[in-house]
């Protein structure tokens, strides 16, 4: 009879996890955080949370779309703004008539969304640690607290880069939409016999959303020129495989959802340039969109984290030198362009 991951011991982990690194060539300690990325995204959408919360961003890509050849450590979620702060947006239209009105919803949902990760997820992720009888700890983080960060007591560890804890990263100023339902597996599942991986079911961002979400957080970093503290490499390694994808051409091509992810942006993201100048989202989504830096300390950021990714294995198989990747985006954002005057 097939057992549970968690429901051996140590040292019989410690062997499932050997047996997969050796039958699919990825480090240990990679698929050991899988097990708990997957985990945790099956005890919040096996929930009452499930309705109000969107899976998304590159964790998506990879573990629910197989576009994305790398593992993303963390849980991007959204959670629906119309659920977060009903008594201000109600249930029609989830964007604010002018910006005045975006601050006071975005002031609403800094205030609110502490409380709703520390009331209603919390206990959600600490009664499914008790159930299956894990010893793992949470911790609510962030500048804004809007981080629920999970610590497991990792196995096997990398250089560091990758560190043994999975963060949850709420943000509550958008729907989630448009999504879908889709099915996620560990990376091990298949790989060895007679052991049964964590599943699961959430609701998962569009591809189109997602795409045109990273795209013009891409024309913004190009646009300022600045290095930003986030580890960001990841997100020009994601817009690259999208293009190879068979769902990119349905994703730069949905003028709907780069609409939509615009007008959102212009109110809820307001940035500027190198020179001071609001950026306009607008251009980005409708041909004008560059998301390749040609010099400076910028692009050398970046070069310098997409190293630090390939050195803890963070990608499978080969993946691409740093200046055919920008060369890639320069052919994404060429692509994408090229769609809006069609």
């Amino acid at each position: 009879m097939a057992e549970r991951f968690f429901a051996l011991s140590a040292a019989d982990q410690r062997e499932v996890l050997e047996q997969a690194r050796a039958r699919t060539d990825r480090p240990t300690h990679l698929l050991e955080k899988d097990v708990w990325v997957v985990w945790a995204l099956g005890a919040l959408f096996n929930s009452p949370l499930t309705s109000d919360l969107t899976f998304k961003g590159g964790t998506s890509l990879s573990k629910a779309y197989k576009i994305i050849d790398r593992l993303s450590e963390d849980i991007d979620l959204t959670c629906d703004i119309r659920k977060l702060i009903a008594d201000l947006v109600g249930h029609d239209d989830p964007l604010p008539a002018n910006r005045s009105q975006a601050s006071r919803w975005t002031k609403a949902v800094r205030d609110r969304l502490p409380g709703w990760i520390a009331d209603q997820v919390r206990p959600v992720l600490e009664a499914a640690l008790s159930r299956d009888g894990l010893q793992a700890t949470l911790e609510i983080d962030g500048a804004e607290r809007e981080k629920l960060m999970l610590h497991y007591p990792a196995l096997k560890r990398g250089t560091g880069y990758v560190p043994p804890v999975v963060t949850l990263e709420f943000g509550g100023r958008a729907t989630g939409e448009p999504h879908q339902v889709l099915p996620v597996t560990c990376d091990m599942d298949g790989h060895v016999e007679g052991v049964l991986f964590p599943t699961a079911s959430p609701v998962v961002m569009s591809v189109a959303r997602t795409f045109w979400g990273k795209a013009t957080a891409a024309h913004v970093y190009c646009a300022q020129g600045r290095i930003r503290s986030e580890r960001y490499a990841r997100h020009w390694h994601d817009l690259a495989a999208i293009g190879r994808s068979a769902y990119f051409a349905s994703a730069a091509g949905d003028r709907e959802v780069a609409k939509a992810v615009a007008e959102h942006k212009s109110y809820f993201f307001v940035e500027k340039d190198s020179a001071g100048v609001v950026i306009d989202y607008f251009p980005a989504a409708s041909g004008g969109l560059q998301i390749v830096h040609p010099e400076g300390a910028a692009r050398e950021a970046l070069a310098a984290d997409y190293a630090n990714m390939l050195a803890d294995q963070l990608m499978v198989g080969d993946a691409l030198p740093f200046n055919e990747l920008m060369q890639a985006c320069a052919e994404v954002a060429a692509r994408a362009n090229a769609t809006a005057g069609r």
